[in-house]
């Protein structure tokens, strides 16, 4: 292991492997070793340019030693030659834990890397402390699956593959539906498939997973496992984790709500907290980075910045241009926008770069004295540092079950910067987010007799979009159980002025 400077990429080392190099990283500081197992295709290196991944891996580094590494012909690992099968890649797993000096280790599997896991567990349990689950499988196709429903499986694997890296690309849908209306983050995904993989060796890689079957093994395991699946992901069915719980002796199930297969979407505490306690027995207590005078920023229903806890007044920016930049950077979430983006937002008809890139330099100068630091910048690029400044859109974000995310919507995002081209798809994603959790929540406390909740819940529904005929409904059926005939009679008259500008007639009242 080597020691890795904080906010750093971890260096790339190799693993020589029968006639190829294997990418991985050494980081982290904890008592237990976790090696992470691949999931189709990713790249090591790219991966903490998002700040949700770079998350996600400080947090695996903060309690273990952890060691990730690109399959043969992806990522970092040399791209020559065929990809190989999943006993050849059990043997490439020992190459990697061999070059790291490691014995044994806690192994982490994900998505398509867990029948690698599973033989792996299977043919050296020796070197196998404890093996973790996530979101996979021990055979993607069921034995029952009929040659048409292959052929259809296979048509759709082809069109991944020729949309793989492209505008196209249904990845982000399926994969990562909670920052799918995320543009900066679909844009950066594309470029990051292309250097997880070819599409050559994509098509390779699916046709693969295909013929990956490891049933007859589960019942031979003997290691501790842990499940962890999320109970909507899209991608892999939450019945593929419960049939990998039920037929590996000992096994515990471990489910979390969410639609996402990508393990950093859609939050980390939950699950992650799950795995911490398996690995190391315990959670380490975690304390904010910053001291007490860590900035915060308020952007959901309103723009407020507190340094210390108090107040940021509007004075304090010395201009205009200083707080849009500051918003600017909170909608970017940690990742880097480029000056050229930052100076044509602030000055979009003025254009001499020359003066301009001074201007910028006073105006982020600005941003800095307000939040105390908390911007990091090189040449190319400007980002906000998370480590220093805490948001309220992050803390959002964070929420790992609908009660929490319903409480951390305070409001849609920068409601003053509505029809700024850069927080719409900011606005868009936090919206549906809360959307989506409100829904489940309302209907499951009418469902519970809870109608002065689901009451409540409607109404935020429906003044979140006052065309959400499901709110609607929903807000007049819950009155009426409350006994409210009066107040649902009014909101079944809003619902009726709403649906009528969309000529759509509504159910009368009853």
């Amino acid at each position: 292991m080597t020691d890795t400077e904080p906010g750093a990429v971890p260096p790339i080392r190799f693993a020589d492997a029968r006639g190829a190099r294997l990418a991985y990283q050494d980081f982290g500081d904890g008592p237990a070793t976790v090696l992470s197992i691949p999931p189709l295709a990713q790249n090591i290196e790219m991966a903490w340019e998002w700040p949700e991944i770079r998350m996600m891996l400080e947090r695996f580094g903060s309690f273990a030693r952890f060691i990730p590494f690109d399959k043969r012909g992806t990522g970092c690992s040399d791209r020559r030659g065929r990809v190989n099968d999943v006993d050849e890649r059990v043997e490439d797993l020992r190459a990697v834990m061999d070059a790291a000096d490691v014995a044994s280790a806690h192994l982490f599997a994900a998505s398509e890397g867990g029948p690698m896991a599973i033989l792996f567990a299977a043919t050296y349990p020796d070197r196998v402390l404890s093996l973790t689950l996530n979101g996979t499988y021990a055979s993607l196709v069921p034995p029952d699956t009929s040659p048409d429903e292959l052929a259809a499986i296979r048509a759709r694997q082809a069109t991944v593959a020729n949309q793989w890296g492209t505008p196209d690309s249904p990845i982000v849908d399926r994969f990562a539906p909670s920052l799918a209306t995320d543009p900066t983050f679909r844009t950066w995904h594309q470029r990051y498939e292309r250097n997880a993989a070819s599409t050559e060796s994509l098509r390779e890689l699916l046709e693969l997973s295909l013929g990956m079957d490891v049933h007859e093994v589960l019942p031979t395991l003997e290691v501790p496992t842990l499940v962890i699946h999320r109970t909507g992901d899209r991608a892999i069915p939450i019945s593929y984790g419960h049939e990998l719980a039920d037929k590996i002796p000992g096994a515990r199930m471990a489910e979390f709500p969410g639609d996402d297969h990508f393990s950093y979407a859609g939050g980390l505490d939950d699950w992650m907290t799950e795995f911490e306690q398996f690995v190391t027995g315990t959670v380490r207590p975690r304390t904010e980075r910053a001291d007490s005078h860590q900035a915060q920023i308020v952007t959901l229903g309103r723009f407020d910045v507190e340094v210390g806890g108090d107040a940021v007044p509007s004075s304090a920016w010395g201009s205009r241009r200083s707080r849009q930049l500051c918003k600017r950077l909170v909608a970017a979430r940690g990742w880097p926008v480029t000056r050229d983006e930052l100076i044509d937002q602030l000055w979009p008809d003025e254009h001499d770069m020359a003066k301009l890139g001074a201007r910028l330099s006073v105006q982020l100068s600005g941003v800095r004295r307000v939040l105390g630091g908390g911007v990091i910048a090189d040449r190319q690029s400007v980002r906000l540092d998370l480590g220093e400044v805490s948001t309220d859109l992050e803390a959002f974000h964070g929420a790992s079950d609908d009660a929490a995310i319903v409480a951390a919507y305070t409001g849609e995002f920068l409601p003053d910067d509505r029809f700024e081209d850069w927080a719409t798809g900011v606005r868009d994603e936090a919206r549906s987010r809360f959307v989506a959790a409100a829904r489940r929540l309302a209907h499951r406390s009418r469902d519970k007799g809870d109608h002065v909740r689901a009451t409540s819940l409607a109404r935020r529904l429906v003044e979140v979009d006052r065309y959400d005929e499901d709110g609607h409904r929903l807000l007049v059926r819950s009155l009426l159980a409350a006994d409210q005939t009066g107040d649902a009679r009014r909101a079944h008259e809003a619902w009726a002025l709403a649906m009528a500008e969309l000529d759509i007639t509504v159910p009368p009242f009853d």
